[in-house]
């Protein structure tokens, strides 16, 4: 199969593990290009995990991860030139807080390419304007809303224009109105720029209007791959613990401390 029709992100066997500790494992996966995923699970189900090993930053402990039609690569040079290709909204947005918007937005573009200024300047404006912040080109992220500033942080994801997007909990901290507009823009930039995104998120019904496909993570697995309407309409108790929030249930909860990490 040539690389450029291969789904956007493969996993096949995959155990992921923390030290010691199996975190998920037997994770068979397919991301079909062009799609928007949503990845569901409780808070500490092991979604950010999954993550780790799809930019590379965790080497798993058994299976294949594919990314963009090639195995994650170990080497550092190979890998450095794979996450040029992934873009990754933080739910921590990570804006410098002494640059501008344009300017963090534009340190991408200055770090990893050699266009000249007015090059970049004018990428930085065509960005502000895709998340609908031209305005704020000079404001700092101290000045901006939570709301305002995850759109910065996405106009800096989408600066090398990667076909892979990440969103790694982009609602998390946002108010009903914030999400919306956080949820409407992933959809339009996913469907304009030709995308491939990839949600990871405990929002499950602000995510799934907008997903293809879901997958549901929990009791370190994946329980649930398919539609969103298939999800919806699924008996899996398990499931349907997680989508109706239920504390009781196939889903543990766990109120013990977690040890701390050696």
């Amino acid at each position: 199969m040539d690389a450029n029709d291969a789904p956007a992100v493969r996993l096949a066997g995959v155990r992921l593990d923390r030290g010691t500790r199996t975190i998920l494992s037997g994770l068979d996966l397919e991301v079909p290009r062009g799609s928007i995923t949503a990845v569901l699970g409780p808070s500490g189900s092991g979604k950010s995990t999954l993550l780790a090993a799809l930019t590379g930053e965790l080497v798993p402990a058994a299976g294949t991860v594919e990314v963009l039609g090639q195995p994650v690569p170990r080497q550092q040079r190979a890998l450095l030139a794979l996450r040029r290709s992934i873009g990754v909204l933080l739910q921590g947005n990570g804006l410098l807080t002494d640059l501008t918007a344009a300017e963090n937005i534009a340190l991408p573009l200055r770090t990893h390419t050699r266009l000249p200024r007015a090059v970049i300047d004018r990428l930085v404006e065509m960005k502000l304007h895709a998340v609908g912040l031209r305005a704020a080109a000079d404001a700092y992220p101290r000045e901006l809303s939570g709301g305002m500033a995850r759109r910065v942080a996405l106009a800096r994801a989408i600066a090398l224009d990667p076909p892979l997007m990440i969103y790694d909990e982009p609602l998390t901290g946002l108010d009903p109105i914030a999400s919306g507009v956080i949820i409407n823009l992933i959809s339009e930039l996913n469907d304009r720029l030709g995308l491939t995104s990839i949600i990871v998120t405990h929002h499950v019904h602000e995510t799934l209007p907008i997903a293809d496909r879901a997958v549901v993570i929990a009791n370190g697995r994946v329980v649930y791959s398919g539609t969103p309407g298939e999800l919806q309409a699924s008996g899996d108790l398990l499931v349907q613990q997680f989508l109706q929030g239920k504390p009781d249930g196939p889903i543990a909860f766990d109120s013990s401390p977690r040890a701390e990490a050696a």
